[in-house]
């Protein structure tokens, strides 16, 4: 079956989609530098913000299946219009309310908004990719840490050169609405995504609607959802911690620490951008192990270094292991044989985000009862069993 193009459609729809993963990632980063300011706003400690960070993570979850369903029936453009929307309109509200329980509220929206956007915009990258014929997920997710880096420190330096905070994160989200507004006419529509999916699925391959529900059962689906589960943890954690981290235990400038998440954003973007080639000369194997090992290394640097330069170097070198795990993930949960791509992709991205879920709250109650750095260490391991646990499953690999 072909799939029906306007010449030119589909490079792009890949820009499309390519910034659509940039406004994620600017929405979402730009959350990071205002952790520290929403702290001593409140006045919280690490375990009550751990329990406030942990409705960020619940907004994500449970959106993420209602968002492929609705992808299935209203197509992923409208999904990611009205999700990114959303993210755009409620970052000023996380600047400026100063009530425990509003803010937690407006974290949860955000939360879902992001959740939301992220399976929507992974389920139209898997139809490009499939239409292109060769890897572009690292690209795309590339574009997701240019965002990260512009968000965690972009928002930080325009605070820093004097302009008042609420100015700066309205420009960032503006900047994202007229992406969107620009961007949506190139992504694909519902018919077009609907023909991709049945060009790459064999004719056996369209499970009844009730077998689709115990798609997330099967075996692959869990394990890469695991996968997914330890690598948003440990890369949730940084986001969430990582300027605290600098602040309180490195004695950086509360202005600048964003740092931490910027360098693992700007490692993650470098590597992601040339990710593709190297996922095409690599097996997955190798990228995930070996991606996960470095991390764990990066990490552990960052710990255990008595600088902060050495500190922000290790959070760098977790962005270059940690860059291209995630993309072979959904390419490989896109590619699984006689489930969806509507169900696969959410299913994994719902159990990944649970790591999203936990994680902020768990590291909180770790620092909370040791310290930050023995929390990190928990990720250190974490990194590790992925390594070990990926290099022997044979089933996807």
């Amino acid at each position: 079956m072909d799939v029906a193009l306007p010449v030119g459609h589909l490079s792009k729809a890949r820009l499309a989609t390519q910034l659509t993963f940039l406004v994620c990632g600017l929405g979402m980063s730009s959350w990071a530098p205002m952790v520290p300011l929403a702290k001593d706003r409140l006045a919280l400690n690490d375990s009550d913000l751990g329990l406030l960070l942990l409705l960020l993570g619940a907004g994500a979850m449970l959106m993420m299946p209602t968002s492929g369903w609705l992808v299935g029936r209203l197509g992923s453009r409208t999904v990611i219009a009205g999700a990114a929307m959303v993210m755009a309109l409620v970052l000023p509200l996380l600047l400026l309310l100063s009530s425990t329980v509003a803010l937690a509220v407006t974290l949860f929206i955000f939360g879902a908004s992001i959740g939301s956007i992220d399976v929507a915009m992974n389920a139209h990258g898997v139809q490009v990719q499939n239409l292109f014929g060769k890897p572009i997920m690292s690209s795309l997710h590339g574009l997701f840490s240019v965002g990260g880096l512009f968000g965690s420190l972009g928002l930080g330096f325009l605070i820093k050169m004097g302009l008042n905070p609420l100015y700066a994160i309205i420009s960032i989200a503006a900047v994202m609405i007229l992406i969107i507004l620009t961007q949506y006419k190139d992504l694909f529509p519902l018919s077009l995504e609907r023909q991709a999916i049945a060009k790459f699925s064999a004719p056996d391959e369209h499970p009844s609607m009730g077998s689709q529900r115990f798609s997330w059962l099967d075996g692959r689906v869990l394990f890469l959802g695991l996968m997914c589960f330890a690598i948003f943890l440990a890369e949730g954690a940084i986001l969430d911690w990582s300027a605290i981290f600098l602040r309180d235990s490195k004695g950086i400038e509360t202005e600048l620490s964003g740092m931490g998440y910027a360098a693992f954003s700007i490692a993650m973007a470098m590597m992601r951008l040339v990710g593709d080639k190297l996922v095409a000369r690599l097996n997955s194997r190798t990228v995930v192990v070996g991606g996960s090992i470095l991390s764990a290394l990066g990490l552990a640097i960052a710990v255990l270094s008595p600088w902060v330069a050495g500190s922000v170097i290790g959070f760098a070198l977790m962005g270059l292991g940690a860059a291209n795990i995630v993309p072979v993930l959904f390419s490989q949960a896109g590619g699984l044989s006689s489930i969806s791509p509507t169900i696969s992709i959410p299913a994994i991205t719902t159990i990944g985000y649970t790591g999203m879920l936990a994680g902020p709250a768990l590291l909180g109650f770790i620092a909370q009862r040791f310290s930050l750095s023995v929390a990190f260490g928990f990720l250190v391991v974490l990194l590790i069993l992925v390594a070990v646990s990926y290099g022997l499953n044979k089933k996807v690999n």
